[in-house]
């Protein structure tokens, strides 16, 4: 092995080299790099045979040598390249978005390989003189599409990103789903396994299954790894590398589940994660990494699976050719029947959007087969199991139905994508790219002119190129369609959109300044991509819902508050509380400081009137934010403080670091000194970062001083209550009991206003504020069932006291039995409707006018 290193070194540099001249070459050729690939290693392995047996040269033949016995076989494609390639394809995918379209991805990954296996197995099966077995196992074969030649020819002509990510989705789980069909049947037809229907069915999922299992908890573990590591961007790139290797073999050697799939999954995890994960520059550095390593990855692949072909090729006839064709036919039938017969049935159940005819047509002549084709084709041929005659009948028309895939489809479908105009913007999109450009041209001439005018250079020249672009300028305002081609809605619906990606980013930032918690950054940006996707899929209506959502407790926090309530463990809620503290703190933050850029980005691009719609549905989430955050603020007012302030100071240093940086690049101080600063700077950083201790129970006892019922009771009394009372956070609307639940506890409000009514229709409602306590009633009458039903009208802070402990109060001090009686008395005679007053709902009938587009913020509660 150690004698051969050296020509199998030689080798790889040599393809190395051939496949850093095909990308620039094919760009020329208007060729997909992969098909061009393919056939390069065709010529490469026929033209190292060629030369063997007609050269004299001994670099020469020793070169072609190295290229003809390169060490490949099935196994290292299977577990050198598959994984790689299936964990970069999954990290590269938007898993969110991808998520909106699970349903056609499923069908594509797993019910169109099934039936492509069974449409070719059963029309091979009659004519070729295998058996159906054989004929299935050469089905699944072929049945795994290879996205890298789709996915860079719609990347190279511009096509549909949702087309593009369907293509993707499809290629992560069909390979699984193929390899593990194919490992049935091969193990059928060597006699290994003897397996009826149902139990072939019951593994194949078992195994799905299991590998989407084992791929999340492994990229689970490895993401709470991430952390000890320090932030060394080299050591997290190190450990992903290895993620998916073990991942892989883990399951194919010792779980006995797919590995392919818990590779993908795990790439999935990591990418929907990592962002919250990583620092910013981190994850950029990891994806690049990654690209790079893809690119290697399958370009070397493609050439050494390509270099197979003339071997596999062997002994082929006329017949064989035709079988080919009969394959080609029967899986193009396959693959039309689950696009046009079985996707329609997930758009009329609504599991999936609506997928275009021309994308269906795209996706249809779109299924190229490659590397993986090749691979288990070659895994055959190497089983010493499997007859001759049955390697020879898979290896032709496995790599024979490769070839027309690569050199048919591959050739003509960046054509079909141009004819099916899939490659053009939609009219909303185009019409916002003129008025883009308009803006952006006119903004880079302002600044051109007076950039010519500090550099001097003379009025001649500065006027041609200010004319070139005052032209342009003109050409793209005349073009402009904007506010004939987008109405109303679809523009505050972009506009929305806009203004939380931007909150996106900003909150990026923020994390890679360190001004963030992981936990905390990890929760804010989910909720972004929620806002995002609920404005582009439900427009305001979506883009508020989601917003109220960041506002209510985790379930994280319930858990801990139930803890709290039933255990008297206080830990969980007290880093619950820091971090919702901290989340409503910087999101507040966050949409103040985006003020200016709705005034000097937005509104030029969409306009004034749509940026002050935009503008007033931000307020109202503004508003219900800041009623969240006061709630907070008056109960806790040191740790808000203390918080603001720690916050403060980490922008400080940030602004320090800039400048820093900023005198160094303008040679004003040397690199030793930079790098002095930066680490003096860095203690400081780690000072601040120490979390801020929070207590839970911090003013409990000044609060209930406030409370009309407990003006008599003494510093003990008031004491020991502060200490027995739980703490509970309600939001807007948040039900607190229903009428008919058993009644253990009475509630105190600490901040907010909660609403109580008898009956459903709300006829007779008492709003209690601050300082009122509510479902004592039932717990002075001794009645086990509320009376009433409780919900909280506003952001509530609420002191929760046990039926056990609220018994021991009262007979601790009767006094405040009485003084609760008598609260109670008058609550229910303010609650009685006067006889005279007309009842709530009468004027239903009146017409309610319909709030205008314009909506302006309330002002904040305090």
């Amino acid at each position: 092995m150690l004698n051969r290193l050296p020509d199998t070194i030689l080798a790889t540099a040599l393809m190395l080299i051939v496949i850093s001249a095909i990308q620039p070459l094919a760009r020329k050729m208007k060729l997909s790099s992969t098909v061009l690939l393919a056939g390069v290693g065709v010529l490469l392995a026929g033209g190292g045979a060629v030369v063997l047996n007609n050269s004299n040269n001994p670099f020469i033949d020793e070169a072609a040598q190295s290229l003809l016995h390169f060490p490949i076989d099935s196994d290292a494609f299977l577990y050198i390249f598959l994984p790689l390639l299936v964990f970069q394809g999954s990290l590269s995918i938007d898993v969110r978005r991808l998520a909106r379209d699970w349903a056609p991805v499923l069908m594509m990954a797993v019910v169109a390989v099934v039936v492509t296996t069974a449409a070719i197995g059963f029309a091979l099966a009659p004519i070729s003189g295998a058996s159906l077995v054989v004929c299935l196992m050469l089905g699944a074969i072929v049945a795994t599409t290879d996205p890298s030649a789709v996915v860079g020819i719609f990347h190279e002509v511009g096509a549909n990103s949702r087309l593009t990510r369907l293509v993707e989705g499809e290629s992560l789980l069909n390979d699984a789903a193929a390899i593990s069909i194919f490992t049935l049947m091969l193990a059928q037809i060597t006699g290994q396994q003897s397996l009826a229907l149902s139990d072939a069915v019951s593994i194949f999922f078992v195994s799905f299954l299991g590998g989407i299992l084992a791929g999340i908890v492994a990229a689970r573990l490895m993401l709470l790894a991430i952390p000890w590591l320090g932030g060394n961007r080299t050591a997290e790139v190190t450990l992903t590398l290895a993620l998916p290797y073990l991942t892989y073999i883990v399951c194919e050697q010792f779980l006995d589940v797919s590995g392919v799939v818990a590779a993908a999954v795990a790439g999935l995890t990591v990418s929907a994660k990592g962002p919250s994960i990583f620092r910013p520059q981190s994850w950029h550095f990891l994806q690049e990494v990654w690209d790079q390593l893809s690119f290697w990855a399958s370009s070397l692949v493609f050439v050494l699976a390509s270099m197979l072909v003339p071997k596999l090729l062997l002994g082929a006839t006329g017949w064989d050719l035709v079988l080919v064709g009969v394959m080609v036919v029967a899986a193009l039938v396959a693959r039309a029947i689950v696009l046009f017969g079985l996707l329609p049935v997930l758009e009329y159940t609504h599991l999936s959007q609506r997928v275009s005819t021309p994308a269906k047509v795209t996706m249809l002549w779109g299924g190229l087969r490659g590397a993986i084709t090749l691979a288990m084709a070659l895994s055959v041929t190497e089983h010493d199991a499997v007859p001759e005659q049955i390697q020879r009948f898979v290896a032709i028309l496995a790599t024979g139905y490769v070839l027309f895939t690569l050199l048919v489809n591959g050739t003509t479908l960046r054509f079909l994508v141009r004819w099916l105009k899939l490659n053009q913007l939609s009219a909303s999109d185009d019409a916002l790219r003129n008025q883009v450009v308009a803006i952006g041209l006119g903004e880079v001439r302002d600044r051109l002119r007076d950039t010519a005018a500090e550099l001097g250079i003379s009025s001649h020249a500065t006027g041609y190129v200010l004319e070139s672009y005052e032209r342009r300028v003109k050409e793209e305002t005349a073009a402009n369609t904007f506010d004939t081609a987008i109405g109303d809605r679809e523009r505050v619906t972009l506009g929305l959109i806009t203004y939380a990606s931007q909150e996106r980013s900003v909150l990026l930032e923020m994390f890679e300044n360190r001004t963030l918690s992981r936990r905390v950054m990890e929760n804010l940006l989910r909720t972004a991509e929620s806002m995002i996707d609920g404005a582009r899929n439900e427009g305001r209506h979506g883009y508020i819902q989601a917003a109220r959502r960041r506002l209510q407790p985790t379930l994280r926090f319930n858990l801990a508050r139930w803890l709290h309530h039933r255990f008297r463990i206080d830990r969980p809620l007290t880093h619950s509380m820091a971090e919702r503290f901290e989340t409503l703190l910087l999101t507040h933050l966050v949409s103040m400081s985006m003020s200016r850029f709705m005034r000097q980005r937005m509104e030029p691009v969409l306009g004034q009137r749509v940026t002050e719609v935009v503008a007033g549905i931000v307020a109202r989430r503004q508003d219900m934010l800041q009623d969240a955050l006061d709630v907070l603020r008056l109960q806790y007012p040191g740790y808000s403080e203390a918080l603001e302030s720690r916050l403060l100071r980490q922008i400080g240093l940030r602004m320090e670091s800039e400048e820093y940086s900023s005198l160094r690049q303008e040679s004003l101080i040397g690199q030793e000194l930079e790098d002095d600063l930066l680490r003096g700077m860095e203690q400081l950083r780690r000072q601040i970062a120490r979390p801020l201790q929070f207590n839970i129970q911090s003013g409990i006892e000044l609060r209930l001083k406030e409370f009309k019922a407990f003006s008599g009771l003494s510093e003990a009394l008031l004491y020991e209550l502060a200490m027995k009372v739980t703490t509970r956070f309600a939001v807007p609307e948040e039900v607190i009991y229903r009428k008919g639940q058993w009644a253990r506890s009475a509630f105190l409000i600490s901040r907010g206003e909660v609403s109580l009514k008898e009956d459903a229709s709300g006829t007779e409602e008492v709003v209690l504020g601050a300082g009122e306590i509510f479902g004592e009633t039932e717990l002075l009458a001794n009645r086990h069932r509320r009376g009433a039903s409780a919900h909280a009208t506003s952001f509530c802070h609420l002191l929760e006291l046990d039926k056990a402990d609220f018994q021991s109060l009262l007979h601790e001090a009767p006094e405040l039995r009485q003084q609760m009686e008598r609260i109670a008395a008058q609550r229910s005679r303010s609650s009685t409707p006067d006889p005279a007053s007309p009842p709530k709902g009468s004027e239903a009938a009146e017409p309610v006018p319909l709030p205008s587009l314009k909506i302006t913020p309330k002002p904040a509660t305090k």
